[in-house]
Parts: structure tokens; sequence; C-alpha cells
């Protein structure tokens, strides 16, 4: 823990820390708990009720009741409602980061910390392999990063779960099993399982595939500086609504900045929380090279060609219609706009959006 956030200094004075009641996030909070009080730091512990299980109710009761013994502020929080009947394992993950978000806001918490560790950091290495990721995707799980404005830090993903259960049990700690983590619907129980072959038949170890990790961290890295550079020097961003650029000079990218540029805008203007698939966006940067192309759709963007642009922005069903009064009227309000030919679908969002403003 030392280590961790010697390399990745934490300015803040409240941290909360997501605990299921699981061996890693046990030991998470509490090694945070021992960290924080040798610097001036508080814990805040937070456990999400998905009420998805029967005993998810006394799980969360027995963190709370943990939580008090070792003097550390707890709080319950709970997924309410329907479930939806597939895709369970995506939608509670989200609802998870929902409900955490929530309380940090409301609570001015500006930094979150998960008890990811090693073996999550390999098992995700291999599942985003499966899926055809790039380099971002097996960049794998970052130590720190930053979603919906809230710096997540991961301490533990350096540690083998290993050490993280000897750490509760030489402190007579008990953790919760949860059974769905042997549930081999999941794929990523199956890997989990399929992981010690890896290792006892090839040598590719958990480690050796958190260091591959590592390693295309750092391409990863360099990548998102030469996008920013790109879109620094040759996007234009339209009220925080749509990208524009040359399709000229986009075109005279490497083909990988061309997927790195594209993935970035649909994630950022499509607000997701991933890029697409990168079959998606490698197709889209394939068919962006054709003399007929005048437009597609993908990751809630709209993707037009316009004026020699290419211009992305969200896709807006039932969006509003304008006429050329209302763009008349919303060019007397911002005049700076007069200078420029803009795509209809544009101007309908920049009206749109002018008009919820100042209705």
């Amino acid at each position: 823990m030392k280590t961790f956030f010697e390399k990745y200094p934490l300015e803040e004075n409240v941290i909360a820390a997501g605990v299921s009641g699981g061996a890693d996030s046990l030991a998470l909070v509490l090694r945070l708990k021992e960290w924080a009080d040798e610097n001036d730091k508080k814990v805040v512990a937070l456990t999400v009720n998905h009420h998805l299980r029967p005993e998810s109710t006394s799980e969360a009761l027995y963190v709370a009741q943990l939580m008090n013994k070792f003097g550390i502020e707890h709080h319950i929080l709970s997924w309410e409602g329907e479930k939806p009947q597939t895709g369970i394992e995506e939608a509670a993950r989200e609802a998870r980061y929902a409900l955490l978000k929530s309380w940090c806001d409301e609570h001015k918490v500006g930094v979150l910390a998960t008890g990811h560790h090693l073996r999550d950091q390999a098992e995700t290495f291999l599942l985003r392999l499966i899926r055809g990721s790039g380099v971002s995707g097996l960049s794998g799980i970052l130590p720190v990063s930053y979603r919906w404005g809230i710096k997540i830090v991961r301490p533990q993903l350096f540690d083998k779960p290993e050490f993280l259960k000897d750490y509760l049990s030489a402190r007579n700690i008990v953790w919760v099993e949860d059974a769905s983590n042997q549930n081999e619907d999941f794929l990523r129980v199956k890997i989990r399982h399929f992981l010690p072959l890896l290792s006892q038949n090839i040598g590719l170890s958990e480690e050796r595939l958190a260091a591959t990790a590592a390693i295309m961290e750092r391409t990863r890295s360099f990548l998102e500086a030469e996008v920013q550079k790109f879109l620094s020097h040759s996007c234009k961003l339209w009220a925080n609504l749509a990208y524009s650029f040359s399709l000229k000079q986009f075109l005279q990218l490497h083909e990988e900045m061309q997927y790195q540029v594209l993935s970035y805008l649909l994630k950022t203007i499509g607000n997701k929380s991933y890029v697409p698939e990168a079959s998606e966006v490698l197709r889209l940067c394939s068919v962006m090279h054709e003399l007929s192309f005048k437009g597609a759709t993908l990751s809630g963007c709209e993707i037009i060609f316009f004026q020699n642009k290419i211009w992305i922005i969200p896709e807006r069903k039932n969006s509003l219609k304008i006429t050329k009064k209302n763009w008349d009227d919303f060019l007397e309000k911002f005049p700076l706009y007069q200078k420029y030919t803009l795509p209809y679908k544009l101007r309908c969002i920049l009206f749109a959006d002018f008009f919820i403003k100042h209705s």
C-alpha cells in the first residue's frame, strides 16, 4: 500500500473504498485504513447490495459489523428495482459503479478505491484478448483511471490474491465467498479456472500476463499522447457536443492512429464507458477511405462527411427539426457561428441545446 501511494500520490484527504465482503475488498479497506491512519487520511467503506442473492443482505450487514469493529465509516447502497433477465453481470457492474459515483458526488469524495489484484489483471488481459481488443484493451486494468469525474485507484493491482487472504487470516478475519465466482456461465470464471493450466503447461503465469499488460500500457500511453496532439492541432470541438476534422489529414495518419483517434472520439461524443469493438472501428476506418463514403453510425454517434470534413456528432433519434428561421434566430444570439457552414444535424443539435438552456 505504501509503495503504491508513493508511486501514485494521493492529495485528497478522504478516500472511499468499495467493499463487498470478499477477501480482496476486505483486505483493501483494512490495509487502506492502516495506511490512512499513518498519513492523516480518512477511509469510508461502501457496500453495494445488488439484491441478486438471498444472502446478499446478511453479507452487507456482516461488512457493516466488521467496519464498525475497526472504526471505519460504512454505508450500504442498494440496487433497487427490477433486474434485467440477460447480461446481468455487466448490468450489476454498471449499477454498482453508478451507486458508488452517486454517493461520492453527494459527499464530495473524489477518490474511489477498488480491490482489483494481480489475478484480475491476468484474467482481464485474456478476456480482452479473446474479444479481439487492441492496445488499449490489452493494457488491462489501470492502476489509476478516471470515470465520471472520479479518480479510481487500485492499490492492490500488483498483489497476488493469496497474499490478501493470508493478510486476513493472520488477523482472524473471515471473508465471504461469492458462489457466482464459481459459475462457469461467466467467461471470466472459465478463464480463472483455466489460468493454472496455462502456468503449469506452458509457463504463462499470472505474473507474465500482468507484465505484458504493463508493457501494452506504455504503448497505450504513448498513443493517447499522439491522439491528443491530433485533437489539439487538427480537430475542432463544437460547444462540447461534436468534433470535426479534415478527412484528407485524417487519411494521412498511420492506420493505427486512425483507429485510435476514431475510438477516442466515438467514446467521447457517444458518452460511452468503453470504446467500440475494435472490429467495428476498423471497419469504419476502411469505409472512410472509399470515395463513396457519406456517413455512418456507431457507438451512439453519427459520422458525417460534409465540406471535405468528417463530423462526429451525437446520434439523437427523434431529434428536434429546425427551419431556416430557427437557425437565423440562433445566429442572432450566437454570431460567432455565422462564419461556419455546418451540417444540418449539427445545427439541429446546437439549436436544441440553445433552446433547452433558454426555454
